[in-house]
């Protein structure tokens, strides 16, 4: 009788569980509000000595490395005091990026390829990046690191014919547009399987080590995809293998149309995930193309000295839609992009060339229109081999570079195919 009585107190006293979904600070027909975000002044985060434990740098996770302030100077201890032309070549080649994404998305509108995704606003991350390390470490990118490939001078008539799948698709008609895979510049085959890289960038960076080479590994994946186990996997092998590797977390808000809420996001800063895994974190304004080379390089020192992996949250916005089958304004404010407070890296970067006399508006303008030129002769000589549909690569090469050594079936397929 007593139990009874006591089990019911119990469900009297007691309260209903509810369940909490995370829900982003604006939708469609809202104001953007980013009152929330974490964001330090520029200049005033400290730079800790390369051999710093992760215990003595932990508050970087939370804090946000800035060099670039709001009048374009370049401040505080982060600054990487790089010479004008460095300056320069990262901007023409972020301009460039932008121009090859802007005619690559009206292609398809066009028909021309089937699928294409736009890297608006985070052009500072792989071109800053792609320009600091050498073509011989490896990258294992995402699907927003066109730049690297640009950066490097990778030919663009290459990756349009990729996009195409056309019958000079470097790829062979063998992964969806968008997806390149260029050994001689640093860059690994995209999966479409997200999170896959990280774990592949470790194992190749333990690998290297392993055989006493001088080359290190990075890679990038967005706040979305942290939440896959792969991405926890590898920072498990990184930190007690101490692998040479460079972990990036690039934070663009926006998982298609999932907010970076729904990732741990509200929670704290991925950046802060490498805590937990005895691993360095810094988080940095992916916006600052000095601030981002900054932190680049500051980890690379880090992994050719062997001290192991950094995990560095590049903070930014995905200002286009996710891909061409996306569209923003049924998820977020359709003005977004434009209120981000980080601004645009290219107009960033432009006003910090102007303010140390190393660039005009003739100057700027010319680079525009020079972009907009190399990628339209490029364009010209991609759609002359053809688009979508208008050619495509032998289909012999679908037997090729997959066994070293036919067997009889290959062979038997093969004259079956008539190739």
């Amino acid at each position: 009788m007593d139990a009874r009585m006591n089990d019911e107190n119990v469900k009297k006293n007691s309260q209903p569980l509810s369940l909490r979904v995370p829900e982003p600070s604006g939708r469609p027909g809202d104001a953007p509000d980013f009152s929330h975000l974490l964001m330090d002044p520029a200049g005033v985060v400290e730079r800790p000595e390369v051999g710093s434990t992760p215990y003595e740098m932990r508050d970087l996770a939370f804090r946000l490395i800035r060099v670039l302030d709001d009048e374009g100077n370049a401040v505080g201890p982060w600054n990487p005091r790089l010479d004008p032309e460095t300056l320069r070549r990262g901007l023409k080649a972020m301009i460039l990026t932008r121009a090859f994404d802007d005619r690559m998305h009206r292609a398809h509108r066009q028909g021309k390829t089937s699928f294409y995704m736009k890297c608006t606003g985070e052009e500072a991350i792989a071109v800053a990046q792609g320009m600091l390390l050498s073509r011989e470490d490896m990258g294992f990118p995402t699907y927003r690191q066109q730049g690297l490939l640009i950066a490097r001078g990778y030919p663009l008539v290459e990756m349009m014919n990729q996009i195409y799948s056309n019958a000079a698709d470097p790829i062979k008609g063998r992964q969806l547009p968008i997806m390149y895979s260029a050994k001689d510049y640093g860059f690994f085959t995209i999966s479409g399987n997200l999170g896959t890289q990280v774990p592949q960038a470790v194992g190749w960076a333990m690998a290297s080590a392993y055989k006493g080479d001088d080359k290190i590994a990075i890679s990038w994946i967005g706040d979305g995809a942290t939440a896959e186990g792969d991405f926890h996997n590898a920072l498990t092998f990184a930190s007690v293998y101490r692998a040479p590797v460079i972990l990036n977390v690039v934070n663009n808000q926006w998982a298609i149309s999932s907010f970076q809420g729904i990732a741990g996001g509200l929670e704290t800063t991925f950046a802060s995930k490498a805590i937990g895994y005895g691993l360095p974190a810094l988080r940095v304004d992916g916006n600052d193309f000095l601030a981002v080379w900054a932190a680049t390089q500051w980890a690379e020192e880090r992994a050719r000295s062997n001290q192991g992996a950094t995990v560095i949250e590049l903070f930014t916005y995905r200002g286009a839609p996710h891909s061409t089958s996306d569209d923003p304004s049924r998820y977020r404010p359709g003005d977004e992009h434009e209120k981000w407070p980080l601004g645009d890296p290219l107009d960033r970067l432009r006003q910090h060339l102007t303010v140390i006399g190393e660039w005009d508006d003739e100057r700027h303008a010319t680079a525009l229109r020079e972009a907009v030129e190399q990628v339209r002769a490029a364009g010209k000589e991609s759609e002359a081999i053809g688009t979508l549909g208008q050619s495509r690569p032998s289909v012999k090469t679908m037997f090729e570079e997959v066994y070293a050594t036919e067997d009889w079936r290959l062979i038997e397929q093969r004259r079956e195919v008539g190739v």
